[in-house]
């Protein structure tokens, strides 16, 4: 089954797709990482500041290891910043120090969508380990014995696993796409970045956020394979 060539082109699509956008972000930040800040702000200075100026006090801007590893908690309230993005005063840094503090503005503003995808971070913990496992072994304990039934409703349990994560991939669109927006209007309303660096902050939170939408795509993809592949099994 897994090597049926509908599959197989979907995997390979995805991937190929994914690895271009990836490697053009990886580009596209280390174009902008030569674009020095006028005002000679780190990655962690820009966050510390967009913070305080909307009046957020209970959050704190700290560095973790890694290369593009930045987020932010809203468990502990902490934006994240990695080694490179906490310490570096260019434009790349800013936009994903401002980023990531625009999940810290839209959790202290109750943004609904985030708000539905941390209720789901659970729950798709839970998909991402059993989900393929379900709808796999469904298929195959349908076609193996004559209790059809069973197998397909254990498919299906596995296929509602798998949709519930497709629908997280989903709702992290509006809430990436949302926090791009309010870093790049608090970056150019208080005039922390030239033209030149805000045209380079925009261009790489806009390769950042495609990332996302490849991630949301190849879920609804392999969703409505494996659905159909239940289905196809059933008959």
């Amino acid at each position: 089954m897994i090597y049926d060539p509908i599959y197989l082109l979907i995997i390979g699509g995805i991937t190929l797709f994914s690895w271009a956008v990836s490697n053009t972000l990886k580009r596209k930040f280390k174009q902008y990482s030569k674009v020095q800040l006028r005002n000679g702000m780190s990655g962690a200075e820009i966050a510390e500041k967009m913070l305080a100026d909307h009046g957020i006090r209970d959050v704190k801007v700290i560095s973790t290891p890694g290369m593009l590893t930045d987020h932010y908690n809203p468990k502990n309230k902490t934006v994240n910043l990695s080694a490179g993005v906490y310490n570096q005063r260019n434009a790349a840094a800013a936009a994903v120090a401002a980023h990531e503090v625009g999940h810290a503005v839209q959790h202290a503003n109750a943004y609904q969508w985030l708000t539905m995808r941390t209720q789901l971070v659970p729950v798709v913990n839970v998909s991402s380990r059993f989900s393929m496992w379900l709808v796999i072994g469904g298929i195959i304990l349908g076609a193996a014995t004559s209790n059809t039934g069973m197998g397909f409703n254990i498919a299906i349990a596995g296929l509602v696993l798998m949709a519930m994560a497709t629908i997280f991939s989903f709702i992290t669109l509006p809430v990436e796409y949302d926090a791009s927006n309010r870093a790049l209007a608090w970056l150019k309303n208080k005039n922390m970045v030239s033209q030149q660096e805000y045209e380079g902050s925009k261009d790489a939170l806009k390769w950042a956020a495609r990332t996302y939408l490849v991630a949301a795509l190849g879920s609804l993809a392999m969703l409505l394979y494996w659905g159909f592949q239940i289905l196809a099994n059933r008959d």
